[in-house]
């Protein structure tokens, strides 16, 4: 199973996500590093996991303001490449992040998530502008229930969103619980990912909120999913590189 480490950008820092809370965040204090910078907060999860791709939540862009490019090319020097969610509501958005553009080349991903997108139709129109090799959907949820960006979702369900997103080409796919991230309570989202796994065994399936172990791991791996984000336990220790490695886990 693969490992995706996440880091939460937040103006010019790395902070530590927990609950969704945003406005709660603060600096992420890591047995990685001394300083919580992008390039430091990078630089460890390079040297320490030997990592290739990180999951950057543009906080503040998801919030509306700007893409952090700054932020992701110091990332990005640290040998990694980056899945980044900056918050893109509309295929115009999505356009600054389209393949052709010269400076990011190393977006391996970009996350078009539930509770910044404004429409299923607006959700077709982006995968066909980002690619659908490189999109990937993120079902945003808050303690089971998808965290949607608009009236336009009214009535959707988690798994209808699903289906919205397979059928707008999605080959990737996160199952995000926000209420969990950060929290230490574990992963909620299994009974979900296994019936996603069921109706759609050819999509990607990437899972993330509350990992704390390889139980964890283990249970996210039984259910279906090829990836998991992960967070917290790798800045606080209980996840070493020799832990996954043992377990034959790879980031």
């Amino acid at each position: 199973m693969r490992i995706i480490p996440v880091i939460d950008l937040m103006g010019d820092t790395v902070v530590h996500a927990i609950a969704g809370q945003r406005s709660a965040y603060r600096p992420v204090q890591s047995v990685l590093a001394s300083q919580s910078t992008p390039d430091g907060i990078g630089r460890a999860l390079s040297q320490t996991f030997q990592a290739t791709s990180v999951y950057v939540a543009d906080l503040d862009a998801i919030a509306g303001a700007d893409p952090a490019w700054t932020a992701y090319r110091q990332i990005a020097r640290c040998g990694l490449n980056l899945w980044v969610d900056a918050g893109l509501s509309s295929p115009e958005r999505a356009g600054e992040f389209s393949p052709g553009r010269p400076d990011a080349s190393w977006i391996e991903r970009v996350v078009v998530g539930l509770e910044s997108i404004t429409s299923p139709e607006a959700l077709q129109h982006t995968v066909r502008v980002i690619g659908k090799d490189r999109c990937i959907f993120s079902l945003d949820l808050r303690q089971g229930t998808p965290i949607t960006g608009s009236a336009a979702w009214a009535g959707y369900g988690a798994v209808e969103i699903a289906q919205t997103a397979a059928e707008a080409g999605v080959r990737s796919m996160i199952v995000l619980d926000l209420a969990r991230v950060g929290t230490g309570q574990g992963v909620g989202t299994l009974s979900l990912c296994r019936q996603l796994r069921a109706l759609w065994p050819e999509i990607n399936l990437v899972a993330g909120g509350g990992v704390r172990n390889l139980a964890d791991l283990h249970d996210l791996q039984e259910s279906g999913c090829h990836a998991a984000l992960v967070a917290s336990a790798l800045h606080d220790g209980r996840l070493t590189r020799d832990i996954l490695a043992d377990a034959g886990h790879s980031l």
